[in-house]
């Protein structure tokens, strides 16, 4: 709500000289009236970022109520218990997948000896298992 304006400038003639007390009492009056204005304006160029702030933070708190209540429709249209089973099957889906590109790294990288066999295999089932 900043006014885009210029400011005026007020000639006023003095009966006194230019250098008399109550020419200079004018001058710092226009001064601290010029300092004021200005500070007038900041204040209005403040409260006007401050107001757009508000708006994109509204935007964004509507925001995530709508997505919070998009997920809170989905959450009871699927029941409790499919959602959790279904999150508890992707799980086990990338686990599988992150379990069989590890397992598939480690034999290229060190294939064990024949004497080892069984007990690497059942070490690596523990390990991945306990991880």
């Amino acid at each position: 709500m900043a006014y885009d304006s210029s400011y005026t400038v007020v000639i006023v003639p003095l009966q006194n000289s230019l250098y008399s007390s109550d020419a200079l009492r004018f001058f710092h009056w226009l001064k601290r009236l010029r300092a004021l204005e200005r500070e007038k304006d900041s204040l209005w160029i403040g409260l006007e970022v401050l107001e757009q702030a508000r708006f994109w933070y509204q935007y964004q708190l509507d925001r995530v109520n709508q997505r919070h209540e998009r997920l809170g429709m989905r959450k009871h249209d699927e029941e409790g218990e499919g959602w959790s089973c279904a999150l508890r099957s992707a799980m086990q889906r990338v686990n599988g997948s992150l379990g069989s590109l590890l397992n598939n790294a480690y034999v290229c990288r060190a294939v064990p000896d024949e004497k080892e066999g069984s007990d690497w295999y059942l070490r690596w089932t523990n390990a991945t298992l306990t991880q």
